[in-house]
């Protein structure tokens, strides 16, 4: 195998589980470098809530030039109530803003995928669910979350008013729309593009800018334009409909969460956040698990590490370019739950649950048999050639 060099990863555990997932898969990178030829740098430091305690910000100048020479970004969660009296610029979750924006990480992929072992855990009918496999591509730096002006003022009558602005130029839009079709067309060729075109100015231009690079790129993709709160009610109602779901950063992240938990457990769903190539061709990227920090399990063992894992393999195929080690560990989390082994989460009624780190133990000795039978099969087939 070829040697890879010095690929830096930084690791931000963060807040609430955030640490005991992270601890996981970086058990995991290190198996890697052990065993696989692979030599991957890791640097770990604080970020959210932890680095406030200490630093009294949520994210340092020093970590956040870590980040800006790491080629991949592994955040584990931040925030929790100890933090919610915090003011708005010193909250945990401003740093995860600030790696987005500064990064320049505009587009945020998500899929929501329903394994067939565990179709019983969502709350829908099996027959609504079953065979799910959506990618929601979220835009991440623009929007309502960083338009100006905002903030919360005094007006004349002793009132306050709250200003937030949603503001999208072309350029935002065609860029992430790009990384939806370009998914497409990998996947089931299709992509739904989501927006409020009949009450608002900002979505009218998304739903123009998007038509005109599908005209223009992208004949060959079907798309469909749906409006965000009618998108809402078709992933209810028939979810296996969409295949690739764009849409801005509000109704993004409302959509993807709510996707999520077509599926059964948030601790089974990665997260990838991309930015543009440098000037050596390579990508910005940070991978987080969708779940959050979950503080109300912090400490008990309980967490499951599958969405932080699934990161990871999305980091290894998207970023490293490591596309059937990614598939491997894929691989080996369905042979996993195909033996019933659950977290907490997912147990059926009644069953008995293994603990994180028992799960990624589980995961770890079911892609060394994968890694070794593919490997076999690979010198035959060398051989052959």
């Amino acid at each position: 195998m070829i040697k890879v060099k010095k690929r830096k990863i930084l690791l931000l555990p963060g807040d609430g589980i955030g640490p005991e997932v992270v601890r996981e898969v970086k058990k995991i990178i290190q198996w890697f470098n052990s065993n696989k030829s692979l030599d991957f740098e890791i640097d770990e430091d604080l970020a959210g809530g932890a680095s406030y305690d200490k630093h009294g910000t949520p994210i340092t100048d020093e970590v956040f030039y870590k980040a800006l020479e790491s080629e991949a970004v592994i955040l584990g969660a931040v925030g929790g109530p100890k933090w919610d009296k915090l003011e708005f610029a010193k909250k945990p979750e401003r740093a995860l803003l600030k790696l987005r924006k500064e990064l320049k990480l505009f587009a945020n992929l998500r899929p929501a995928i329903c394994f067939k072992q565990l179709v019983d855990a969502s709350t829908l009918k099996p027959e609504i669910v079953s065979g799910l496999d959506i990618m929601i591509v979220r835009e991440l730096t623009g929007g309502i979350y960083f338009g100006e002006p905002r903030g919360i003022k005094p007006i004349d009558n002793g009132e306050r008013k709250g200003i937030n602005t949603h503001i999208y130029t072309s350029s935002e839009i065609v860029r992430v729309a790009k990384v939806a079709f370009e998914l497409a067309k990998k996947r089931s060729n299709k992509v739904t593009s989501c927006e409020k075109s009949n009450v608002m100015e900002a979505g009218q231009l998304w739903k123009e800018e998007v038509q005109a690079l599908h005209d223009k790129d992208y004949q060959d993709v079907e798309l469909n334009h749906m409006l965000a709160d009618n998108c809402a009610m078709q992933l209810l109602r028939n979810p296996k409909q969409f295949d690739v779901i764009l849409a801005d950063n509000l109704f993004g992240d409302m959509l993807s969460d709510e996707a999520a938990m077509l599926t059964g457990s948030l601790g089974l769903l990665p997260s990838a956040s991309l930015g543009d190539k440098d000037k050596n061709g390579r990508t910005k990227s940070l991978y987080e698990p969708v779940h959050g920090s979950a503080p109300e399990i912090v400490g008990k063992n309980q967490a499951n590490p599958i969405a932080m894992i699934s990161s990871v393999a999305m980091m290894l195929d998207m970023t490293m370019n490591l596309p059937h080690i990614s598939k491997q560990i894929n691989t080996a989390i369905e042979t996993v739950l195909n033996e019933g082994i659950r977290t907490h989460d997912i147990k059926n009624n009644g069953s008995a649950y293994v603990s994180t780190t028992e799960m990624r133990d589980y995961i770890i000795e079911s892609f060394k048999e994968n890694i070794i039978y593919n490997e076999s099969q690979n010198k035959k087939e060398t051989v052959e050639i």
